[in-house]
């Protein structure tokens, strides 16, 4: 019998599935060998060399394994088809002690039994070149972390972090926040027209031009400007001086790569790219999508045609593409060899699935399924006018559109603002209902949400479809961003403090440029264009040396002293004072460690007594990853906590504490009571 190694269980059982008998399909649980946690596990002066070992979790697999390779027929590898894969792959070659004679891998980009049973007849070899990439990667993180972080503890704070990719991440989100906070909102007036064609419909013109110069934001600055021009326009007449009508056609987007289904995800569902991609994860293990770390729109041949036929089955030929429809990678770094996000099967339908699939799981297939088939359908057509109306030196337009052929909308809805203009003809006149003028400000530059971060790190080179996830999950992690109430990132104190004192000290490690540019020497590894230990040695010699400087030269960071402050403890009755540790500045008693009172700075208190111990009072807290709880002031003596914002009234069915959560629903705090509060 045969032995088919893969990562996890939910793939080796759609593949057994796919198998039967005469293979046996184990999996390897992820990686089976990784550098130490408590050194820095590579020899700096011996090339590199990492010093690998294997996990404790995994020594009971790895026994397992052996076992089961001393028997088999032949020992197949059949990890991911991509480095992070190749080096699983790699790693359990080492472990199982097989040399190249002993072992075939295989990879495929969907788990079907048409891809698996292809792999089977074009075995290969490891490809040390991804190997090599990925062990670079590994590496230069390594370094980067293991060397500055001991730095952040000695000038900031203890138990910090720094990371080569994170980093810059935590630098673009801190550089948007200091654009917000240098930004002066500038006034500005936009000027509106209501009116009326013969027969009494109302459509609405904006003022785009006065006396020959556009109505911008220079020229409508001041309401002084606008009301002159609102005299004016008290007793002119409007007239059609033109109407422009075209047909256009909108194409279907392209189908999904990594960081367009995060950004998605992101935009539709709220989901963090975390969770975007673990639900990715299960869809490909299960059959149900292609591989979902890719940064290629590229489409197979078979999947077009499929997408074809299922159209004019199901659509009709009226919704099929004049023309298969293929796309081009807009990044050069992206691999032609991969594809794009799919569903395996088209026969596949979202609404197949919704029983089979969890709600979180079908809503992604859904968004999969519909941007993938949407690709090989027709245009959708809108009949679009422009209409410009004079009325003394103004000029006014309005701009309308409405679906004429719905075309690839019929598979994939998308937003799409409908607008229709009254029939109207050139040289007739037409009568004013009312002219609004209105008020603006220029808003500063919008905070990074998941779905903007990934794009600006995708757009700039900075990591790759594997990697987005954690960077930004990592970053939340340290606590040097946090998410708003509206999803969006604010950097937090700590987090300033880290990018400051990268930024002044180590600017090529957080400069954006340089950070693509390792991208794309890793990525020249994977093409054996670069030697692995050359791009190390390059980056290392001048780092350490500079390492070696600011550890004599960067004073340590003043903000960490510990601040006065006038309030007292609730516990105890000693001082409150502010200090700082590795989520930033809290409050504390200055009686620690006898009183472990502790509590966020932007905590305060609600006014309402604990509804446990009826001594404390009840405050706003801020989990290690910046979520807000609500708590008891006395804990760890009391341990009174809600998700949701208490408010000081109570259960008329069970007399517990009543919360409001975020929609604004009044419901009891007692999970075990129904109570909602109705009116």
């Amino acid at each position: 019998m045969d032995l088919i190694i893969v990562e996890s269980p939910t793939k080796s059982k759609t593949i057994q599935k796919f198998l039967g008998g005469k293979y046996e399909v184990l999996a390897s649980f992820g990686h089976v060998r990784d550098l130490p946690k408590s050194t820095l596990g590579i020899d700096l002066e011996n090339n590199f060399t990492p010093k690998y070992v294997v996990s404790p979790k995994a020594r009971k697999r790895i026994t397992e394994l052996k076992k089961k390779a001393k028997t088999a027929d032949n020992i197949i590898i059949s990890t991911d088809p991509d480095r992070e894969g190749e080096a699983i792959a790699w790693h359990i070659l080492e472990v199982l002690g097989l040399k190249e004679n002993q072992y075939k891998r295989i990879a495929f980009h969907e788990i079907t039994e048409e891809a698996i049973e292809e792999a089977l007849k074009n075995p290969r070899f490891i490809d040390m070149n991804l190997v090599n990439s990925q062990q670079a990667r590994r590496i230069l993180d390594r370094i980067v972390g293991y060397k500055l972080s001991p730095l952040l503890w000695k000038k900031i704070a203890k138990g910090l972090s720094a990371g080569r990719v994170q980093s810059v991440a935590l630098k673009i989100i801190c550089q948007r926040e200091d654009e917000i906070k240098k930004f002066v909102a500038q006034e500005y007036w936009t000027i509106s027209a209501f009116l009326k064609n013969a027969t009494q419909q109302t459509f609405e013109a904006s003022l785009i031009k006065y006396n020959g110069q556009d109505a911008n934001k220079d020229l409508l600055q001041k309401e002084t400007a606008v009301q002159k021009i609102l005299n004016e326009l008290s007793d002119v007449t409007y007239k059609i001086s033109k109407i422009e009508k075209k047909e256009i056609r909108k194409s279907p987007p392209a189908p999904f790569t990594t960081s367009t289904l995060q950004q998605d995800a992101s935009n539709k569902f709220g989901f963090s790219a975390k969770i975007t991609m673990s639900l990715a994860q299960e869809l490909y293990e299960e059959g149900y999508i292609t591989y979902h770390r890719t940064d290629s729109v590229n489409i197979a041949a078979t999947a077009i045609e499929n997408a074809r036929m299922f159209i004019v089955k199901n659509y009709g030929e009226s919704y099929l593409s004049a023309r298969v429809r293929r796309y081009k990678n807009k990044s050069h770094l992206a691999q032609e060899a991969h594809e794009a996000i799919r569903p395996s099967h088209c026969e596949n339908t979202p609404q197949s699935l919704a029983k089979k699939l969890n709600p979180r799981l079908w809503k992604l297939y859904d968004l999969i399924w519909k941007r993938f088939l949407a690709t090989q359908a027709q245009e959708a057509i809108l009949d679009v006018v422009r209409v410009d109306v004079t009325a003394g030196n103004c000029l006014f337009r309005a701009n309308g559109q409405t679906l004429k052929f719905d075309g690839y909308l019929k598979i994939n809805p998308l937003k799409l603002k409908e607008l229709a203009i009254p029939e109207l003809k050139e040289g007739e006149n037409v009568f004013l209902d009312k002219l609004i003028p209105k008020q603006h400000f220029t808003d500063p530059p919008p905070r990074y949400t998941e779905a903007t971060l990934i794009k600006k790190l995708e757009e700039n080179g900075i990591g790759r479809p594997s990697t987005y996830a954690p960077i930004i999950s990592l970053i939340q992690a340290r606590h040097y961003v946090v998410k708003n109430k509206t999803r969006q990132f604010e950097s937090t104190d700590i987090g300033e403090m880290v990018n400051k004192l990268l930024n002044e000290n180590f600017p090529e490690i957080v400069d954006i440029n340089f950070t693509a540019k390792m991208e794309e020497e890793l990525d020249e590894i994977a093409e054996n264009r670069k030697i692995w230990t050359d791009v190390l040695r390059e980056f290392y010699t001048p780092f350490v040396k500079q390492l070696e400087q600011k550890y004599q030269s960067i004073k340590k960071e003043p903000a960490i002293q510990d601040q006065v402050t006038e309030k007292i403890c609730p516990n105890c009755g000693g001082n409150i004072i502010i200090k700082f540790g590795r989520f930033g500045k809290f409050y504390a008693c200055s009686k620690f460690p006898e009183c472990k009172y502790t509590a966020p700075l932007e905590s305060p208190k609600l006014d309402i007594k604990c509804p446990k111990c009826h001594t404390g009072d009840l405050i706003a807290k801020k989990t290690k990853k910046g979520k807000i709880f609500y708590a008891c002031s006395r804990w760890p003596d009391c341990d009174f906590a809600l998700w949701e914002k208490p408010i000081n009234e109570f259960c008329p069915q069970c007399n517990s504490i009543l919360s409001e959560n975020a929609k604004g629903k009044i419901k009891c705090s007692n999970k075990n009571c129904k109570f909602i509060r109705t009116e």
